[in-house]
């Protein structure tokens, strides 16, 4: 990932835009990025899987702890946890015979980034509608 950047900056430093080896790595870093995502949301798609989370942001609990509120099966909710640890929302340890969650905050990130890119282009296509439609507006009433 460093090598990515240096290049990046090398690149983007000589000429106005990436050249062809650039702008692979850059292709590369988004399918990555969006592999990343699409777990993160698919972990997020259910509802017993967000409520670990919000249970976890509160603090580490043992798995045992985690379960009590669902009426599942132990293996059944141990799937939840995969997935969860999966897309890198949490991480597990074992300390005995107690199996303990935590929270991955890092990870929220990526979504955040993601969330603030997509709010940004559909406000500048409301700014965008908006003019149009007072444009159209004037036109009307100039008519």
């Amino acid at each position: 990932m460093r090598f990515a950047q240096l290049l990046l900056q090398r690149c983007r430093g000589k000429t106005l835009s990436y050249c062809a080896k650039c702008f692979a790595v850059i292709l590369s870093l988004m399918e990555q990025y969006s592999r990343q995502l699409d777990g993160i949301f698919q972990a997020l798609a259910d509802p017993t899987r967000r409520a670990v989370l919000a249970r976890l942001g509160t603090g580490p609990a043992s798995i045992s702890d985690l379960a009590k509120p669902f009426d599942m099966a132990l293996p059944s909710f141990m799937k939840h946890i995969r997935f969860l640890e999966g897309s890198g929302l949490i991480r597990t340890r074992k300390e005995g015979r107690v199996r303990t969650c935590v929270i991955q905050e890092g990870q929220l990130a990526a979504v955040e980034a993601w969330l603030s890119q997509q709010r940004a282009l559909w406000e500048g296509r409301t700014d965008r509608l908006e003019q149009f439609v007072v444009t159209a507006q004037k036109k009307g009433e100039a008519q």
